[in-house]
């Protein structure tokens, strides 16, 4: 599976112990940057890591930043992307299980390196289930995306 990874200056170095930990295992990593500490906008890795995914380049996305609520905010305005925030690994594994969650957001400033390993691990091993029920779901939040996001503006 290929994963695309992006962080401003406040995830990097957590951005870093992530693609490290995960150069051993059967994940390809993409990493869309930033490289340093050097303040960077964290809208730009959401939108690198968003378009990676639509375009078919990557499969799943990580994304980090301080709080973890800038980035993801950023990353769901981009039509086809469904990211979360997630701090524990039932959310990780559930919601891509149930929502077919394909962008894992991390804060680096709320937790620590140990945890964010647990929840990328649990986010990368889980699959979307295709239960009617949220295919149900999953269909009512893609019509809201079409409403909102995809209007005519003339």
């Amino acid at each position: 599976m290929k994963v695309a990874i992006g962080a401003d200056h406040a995830g990097f170095h957590l951005k870093q112990q992530i693609v490290a930990s995960l150069a051993d295992s059967r994940f390809e990593v993409l990493d869309l940057g930033t490289d340093s500490t050097e303040p960077a906008d964290y809208p730009d890795f959401a939108e690198a890591v968003g378009l990676a995914i639509v375009e078919g380049r990557s499969e799943r996305g990580i994304l980090i930043c301080g709080s973890g609520v800038g980035v993801s905010v950023a990353a769901n305005k981009i039509p086809g992307i469904r990211a979360a925030l997630c701090h524990d690994t039932y959310s990780a594994h559930q919601g891509v299980e149930h929502d077919d969650m394909n962008v894992l957001v991390l804060g680096a400033r709320v937790i620590g390196p140990a945890l964010a390993e647990e929840l990328v691990r649990a986010f990368l091993a889980a699959g979307f289930t295709g239960e009617e029920r949220h295919l149900r779901r999953l269909a009512k939040v893609n019509s809201l995306e079409e409403r909102y996001c995809h209007k005519d503006r003339d």
